[in-house]
């Protein structure tokens, strides 16, 4: 299946069923609907949705950090039990970063992710992405689990930087 036509910016009106596909996924941390509010409004330019027939299949949340606007950071990525294994995830993660580097008149961009050491999907989905784009990934603590939960019920989540892209914009 192509997943091409389905993805656009989220919009205001998209929040709730965000926080709904996130806290389907089972695995990852639910945020307040206010918070996916925000990503869907001031912050639509760094996140995609795939919406097929009124049905959110999949999204990405990202932002650029202030001190550092050649980096899009991939918060959330999310895919609806039924279009897993489809190859969404990195389809909308190919499709957010090329609007990212149109919107940046084609300069460099680096992902920038923090990831569990035991998080296989992410890992997959972010070691394809650095090899379709022929670019490096690199891991460096950041998060300790401790800063997340006290208690120690949090793995740490290290930093995976890829990039920076600088091949051709696809059309």
């Amino acid at each position: 299946m192509s997943w091409e036509r389905y993805l656009r910016r989220p919009c205001e009106t998209d929040a709730v069923a965000m926080r709904r596909l996130v806290d389907a996924t089972g695995v990852l941390d639910v945020n307040s609907t206010y918070s996916y509010l925000l990503m869907a409004t001031d912050f639509a330019k760094s996140c995609i949705v795939a919406d097929r027939d009124g049905e959110m299949c999949g999204l990405i949340t990202g932002y650029h950090p202030p001190e550092r606007p050649e980096v899009l950071f991939v918060w959330q990525v999310a895919v609806a039990e039924r279009a897993r294994g489809t190859g969404l995830a990195a389809t909308m993660l190919d499709a957010l970063v090329n609007r990212v580097r149109h919107a940046r008149h084609g300069h460099p961009v680096t992902v920038e992710a923090t990831v569990t050491p035991d998080n296989r999907p992410s890992r997959a989905l972010f070691g394809g992405f650095a090899r379709r784009h022929g670019v490096p990934i690199t891991e460096r603590p950041h998060f300790a689990g401790e800063l997340l939960d006290p208690a120690g019920g949090h793995h740490d989540e290290p930093i995976l930087r890829i990039g920076p892209i600088t091949a051709a914009l696809a059309d």
